[in-house]
């Protein structure tokens, strides 16, 4: 335990994800449809059993509608623990990245944040003061704090069609940054899935 009396938690192995939100309503080129979700679900799933997930894992990620959640409710089924990193306070992220997908989404998150004691935290200002972008800066800061428990532990499972994002910050984005760091990279393309 450290000084505040927190269980110091030394994963097996840190399941990094990045995916596709759901499309908003009305999104012009489709590119993760609401009806996609439960092959998303299957995919995901079928990872985590190979990578044989468990509570001796950890999972990090966002918390955005579609793959991000897909994702932890997943991890939840296979009892790891789950940590949500996001560029901006919690309100202000849910308003951005959960609420204004087609779906449910804002329930599911409050779902699967009650179930399990998911730490929410947002984004330290040091990370932006170097990266203007927040989604960028995010994302550096999910993979840094990943690979503070060791590359070799590192899988990151991402739920992408190979392209470049809506903006910066994207998936691409974290794909990229993995690779450089020498990372595992589990690509779930989704131009093959749907």
């Amino acid at each position: 335990m450290d000084h505040s009396g927190t269980k110091i938690l030394r994963p097996r192995q840190i399941l990094l994800f990045s995916g596709h939100m759901i499309d908003a309503p009305g999104r012009t080129l489709p590119r993760f449809p609401l009806n996609k979700a439960t092959i998303a679900e299957a995919e995901i799933m079928r990872v985590l059993d190979k990578l044989d997930a468990n509570h001796e894992d950890l999972a990090l990620t966002q918390g955005a509608s579609g793959g991000d959640l897909i994702f932890a409710e997943c991890c939840q089924a296979k009892n790891v623990n789950i940590q949500f990193l996001q560029p901006f306070t919690e309100q202000t992220f849910i308003e951005q990245s959960v609420i204004p997908s087609e779906g449910d989404w804002h329930n599911r998150y409050l779902v699967v944040k009650k179930k399990a004691a998911i730490q929410v935290r947002a984004m330290p200002e040091a990370f932006l003061i170097d990266n203007g972008n927040p989604f960028e800066a995010c994302n550096e800061w999910l993979l840094e704090t990943a690979l503070d428990y060791g590359a070799e532990k590192v899988r990151f499972i991402c739920l992408w069609n190979g392209e470049g994002g809506d903006g910066a910050g994207g998936t691409a984005h974290m794909v990229e940054q993995v690779q450089k760091s020498g990372g595992s990279v589990i690509w779930l393309n989704t131009k093959q899935l749907w």
